[in-house]
């Protein structure tokens, strides 16, 4: 039976990699791309299964209902950076985005499989002196708790992008082109802390196969190891 999935944030760079590797599997039948506005990047590889569903309140997902029902899982890749953003903003975003579609995904498809990126340094504790891990920890802990799905939390370092995957922001991109021949040298001088969209992608499809089994935050050798088992 093929898989249904839900992917939020497949306009950045970490979910057009993902949203790439969705498409080229064989056992997804259909990617559910909630999104502000259309895509405009080119769609790779098995654009026949994408499904592109326009929303505008990311605070309330209820009107969605019918496009989560039978989702075996939703990758959740939303996300801005902390830089220049005031903190109410920011929590907005990272937490209350995250939540409003993990409620509703719990509700329509109880039992999914919800895979958040977070990010290498988040506080579970949510007591620390950094503003944006306490932040990323709250969120993780709130979806650990959350009945209705199974949460696997990505917790990567350094994400090269692969396959002409491009971040949104001029900056981000302008790093990662500099960061770009420095790369192979540092997976192998640091492989703990660095993983590939391409890697990413891969490991969310393989959670899912899981069903609650492993651990449920993984950094990037976790990652990686889950990828290259695909």
């Amino acid at each position: 039976m093929s898989m249904k999935l839900v992917l939020f944030g497949a306009s950045g760079m970490v979910g057009q990699g993902v949203l790439r590797e969705c498409l080229r599997d064989e056992r997804v039948g259909e990617v559910v791309a909630v999104v502000r506005r259309p895509l405009t990047q080119p769609v790779p590889q098995g654009a026949a299964k994408l499904t592109e569903v326009v929303h505008d309140d990311f605070t309330d997902f209820s009107a969605l209902h019918d496009h989560f029902e039978h989702a075996a899982a939703c990758f959740f890749c939303l996300g801005v950076s902390s830089v220049g953003q005031n903190a109410d903003t920011y929590r907005r975003i990272t937490y209350d985005f995250t939540m409003a579609a993990a409620r509703e995904l719990a509700f329509a498809s109880p039992g999914l499989t919800f895979t958040y990126v977070s990010g290498e340094g988040t506080d579970a504790t949510e007591r620390g002196r950094v503003a944006w891990a306490r932040v990323k920890g709250a969120t993780e802990n709130a979806l650990l708790a959350q009945e209705g799905l199974i949460a696997y939390l990505f917790r990567p370092g350094w994400i090269q992008p692969m396959h002409g995957e491009r971040a949104k922001t001029g900056w981000y991109r302008a790093a990662y082109a500099a960061f770009r021949p420095a790369y192979p040298l540092v997976s192998r001088l640091a492989p703990r802390h660095v993983t590939t969209t391409e890697n990413l992608g891969r490991a969310m499809l393989a959670v899912v196969d899981l069903h609650g089994a492993g651990p449920r935050v993984l950094a990037s050798p976790e990652i990686n190891e889950l990828a290259a088992a695909r």
